[in-house]
């Protein structure tokens, strides 16, 4: 029986459209270990493994791990958004600041 984790990966992964190989690559895993986590009952991994496996699903890795909330909140998808946000590069923080302020101008 699959854990709560590996439902919330498994939903997540198929509303992003993703395969469970393109998963696995996007997380540097291989597609047997991206499908023991999404089928196994007890999956352990690393902290480094679940930190990936949700910034590519846009979540954060609290709600991952999370024994709760079926679907992300606005709020695990707003933190998981300024996580990613933090580690771009100045210059793409310049042009998403841009757009927000022609967003914030109409």
């Amino acid at each position: 029986m699959p854990s709560i984790m590996g439902d919330k990966i498994r939903t997540l992964r198929k509303q992003k459209k993703l395969s469970l190989e393109k998963l696995a690559e996007l997380t540097d895993s291989s597609k047997s270990y991206m499908w023991e986590l999404e089928n196994k009952d007890d999956p352990k991994p690393s902290a480094d493994k679940v930190a990936k496996i949700a910034s590519v699903l846009e979540v954060t890795s609290e709600f991952l791990m999370s024994e709760s909330d079926a679907s992300p909140s606005d709020a695990v998808i707003d933190e998981a958004f300024f996580r990613k946000y933090k580690s771009m590069p100045d210059e793409t923080k310049k042009k998403l600041r841009q757009i927000l302020d022609v967003w914030d101008d109409e």
